[in-house]
């Protein structure tokens, strides 16, 4: 199959490197000549693991391509996935400007017939939208359809997530293109992973709810955490208690500092939106929002119960991306802690495996430490924001060395108190 994606972002670049590793010959687009440039070198624009291997393995192998020319990517594919990015405008609605830009030079290049695959979350409703507007742009007699095809990667597991994926959802109206999207999957079929067709509409909802779903479950431990620490239960093992029923499952119900990301955030928001907009309401959804962004803060009471003058003091932070196994520093509930934490007159010196450099962008009068025992230098108490599994089994006699006093507020409750505690920490977690 030939296949432009228009997009190097995060799904567009995992999406073109994986379906060329299927077997497809694939055209990644981008305006940006810089990315492209690099691209092409091999170097990648945020961390992901494996990706750098199929970007390199397929390249070589000719099936891979990056170009910024459009016209040469849209006349010399049969399927067009749409891959932009869609972030929450001011009023929390999803921003489908880079998607009808796309729109607009497909239907400027189209020179037969297409297959037009929204791969960006979009709003219900969207792709009756860029229909309308692509056949209102196209020029001659050149068909085409629209189909839906959401993607559920999870950042740090997403080249697995899309070769050996929960499901694909493919939302069509015509029957020669469901044909088109579901040959490209097909090999994924067979290794038992359902596919699901259904109607465009409720393809676009269906990633949605999935999202707001599961930042539901977060912001439902996250408010039972308080309770817990109220009454002196363990919100641990709440969540494993809770887990264990089958209707329900352990996943997403890990008490912390809040979600972040390029995804629940913003698909929280807009689905928020979307209700309103068609006469709904929307109270979980503004509820689980208010509840994550009130979680990002409920930190600092914690650390102040440790340290109750930060003025003047070091506080080392491990970990900084939204979750492990990513740089990715969008709406992470570090940048809120950290400024939260310089507000107060502390000093803080991070330390993050893979994502320094994007923090960098985000992050101002912050120090880095190359190692996370050299951020506890000197350090009056250790916020723990971020659970990457390097944190997990460090020396604990030698960190309390380290530092000038030996608080530490697990952010993340990776840790046992007791181990901590039987060294002559101060401990505090979330919700124990």
């Amino acid at each position: 199959m030939k296949i432009a994606v228009i997009g190097t972002g995060y799904v567009g670049l995992v999406t073109g490197s994986c379906l060329s590793n299927l077997g497809n010959d694939v055209i990644c687009v981008d305006i940006d000549d810089e990315r492209i440039s690099n691209l092409r070198r091999g170097v990648m624009p945020f961390f992901e693991p494996g990706l750098r291997e199929l970007v390199e393995l397929n390249s070589a192998q000719k099936r891979l391509m990056f170009t910024t020319d459009s016209q040469l990517a849209v006349e010399n594919s049969d399927v067009i996935f749409i891959a932009v990015g869609t972030p929450s405008g001011k009023d929390g609605k999803a921003d489908l400007g880079a998607v009808f830009q796309v729109a607009d030079t497909i239907a400027r290049f189209m020179n037969g017939y297409k297959v037009i695959v929204m791969k960006s979350t979009v709003p219900v409703g969207t792709c009756r939208k860029l229909r309308e507007y692509v056949a209102s742009r196209v020029k001659g007699d050149v068909s085409f359809d629209v189909v839906s095809n959401p993607e559920f990667l999870r950042e740090g597991e997403a080249v697995q997530d899309f070769m050996m994926p929960d499901r694909v959802v493919i939302g069509v109206d015509d029957g020669r293109a469901k044909d088109v999207v579901y040959s490209i999957y097909r090999s994924v079929e067979r290794t038992g992973r359902p596919v699901l067709v259904t109607n465009v509409e409720t393809a676009e909802i269906i990633k949605y709810a999935s999202n707001a779903m599961l930042a539901t479950r977060i912001s439902l431990m996250n408010e039972l955490s308080h309770l817990c620490e109220r009454v002196g239960a363990d919100v641990k093992m709440v969540a494993k208690g809770v887990g264990l029923d089958s209707r329900i499952g352990p996943r997403f119900l890990q008490a912390g500092v809040g979600y972040g990301g390029s995804c629940f955030p913003k698909d929280v928001r807009a689905l928020s939106q979307t209700l309103k907009e068609h006469g709904c309401r929307a109270d979980v959804l503004d509820a689980v929002e208010a509840v994550n962004e009130r979680q990002k803060v409920s930190i600092i009471p914690k650390i102040l119960q440790l340290v109750p003058d930060l003025a003047g003091k070091k506080v080392a932070v491990w970990g900084l991306s939204f979750k492990p196994k990513t740089d990715d520093m969008r709406e992470a509930p570090s940048v809120v802690i950290i400024n939260e934490l310089q507000r107060l007159g502390a000093s803080v010196v991070a330390f993050d495996p893979v994502a320094e450099n994007a923090a960098r962008r985000v992050l101002k009068d912050v120090s880095f430490a190359e190692t996370p025992f050299g951020a506890l230098e000197g350090a009056h108490l250790l916020v723990v924001v971020t659970e990457w599994d390097l944190f997990r089994e460090l020396d604990k006699a030698r960190m309390k060395e380290l530092m000038a006093a030996p608080n530490i507020v697990d952010g993340r409750n990776m840790y046992y108190p007791e181990d901590f505690r039987a060294l002559g920490f101060s401990y505090v977690g979330v919700g124990r």
